[in-house]
């Protein structure tokens, strides 16, 4: 994409608000990993990677701790799930524990899809960051956001 001169132009209270700049990082970052992610499952949208790994990770997941560590709400997490039911990709069975409940298993193809994806995420994390901010302040704003993520849900809950 061709740069247009915007030298000079107010941002307004924007200039000095860390919303803006998250919206537009992540406008940004969600562009270019959907690019790499091409035509895959898992491309456009938001918490379906996420999705995918953690049910990847931990068998048995349920819909509820899945929608709580996306920050979705329980109907936006079943539309996921449903979206990688429909693929293929995962298994939704009742619990052993409690019959009344739903747990989500990771198919081969749901596990081969997350390996794939893996690559690309981090491969596209470091390719995007390391043109704009030095490793070092990546760092720093890796803890931070991390920091972030936890006080929000705690926050939410």
């Amino acid at each position: 994409m061709k740069a247009v001169p915007t030298h000079g132009i107010d941002l307004d209270v924007l200039e000095n608000t860390l919303s803006f700049y998250i919206r537009v990082m992540d406008s940004q970052v969600s562009r270019n990993l959907d690019q790499r992610l091409d035509r895959l499952e898992v491309a456009r949208g938001k918490g379906k990677i996420t999705a995918l790994f953690l049910i990847d990770g931990n068998p048995g997941i349920r819909p509820s701790v899945l929608a709580e560590l996306i920050l979705k709400d329980r109907s936006a997490t079943g539309r996921i799930l449903d979206s990688f039911e429909a693929h293929g990709l995962i298994e939704r069975r009742d619990s052993a524990k409690d019959n009344r409940a739903l747990e989500c298993f990771i198919t081969p193809k749901g596990a081969a899809l997350a390996a794939k994806v893996r690559a690309i995420v981090v491969d596209q994390s470091t390719a995007f960051f390391d043109r704009i901010i030095p490793r070092d302040e990546q760092t720093v704003l890796m803890g931070i956001l991390k920091r972030a993520y936890h006080r929000l849900r705690e926050v939410e809950a």
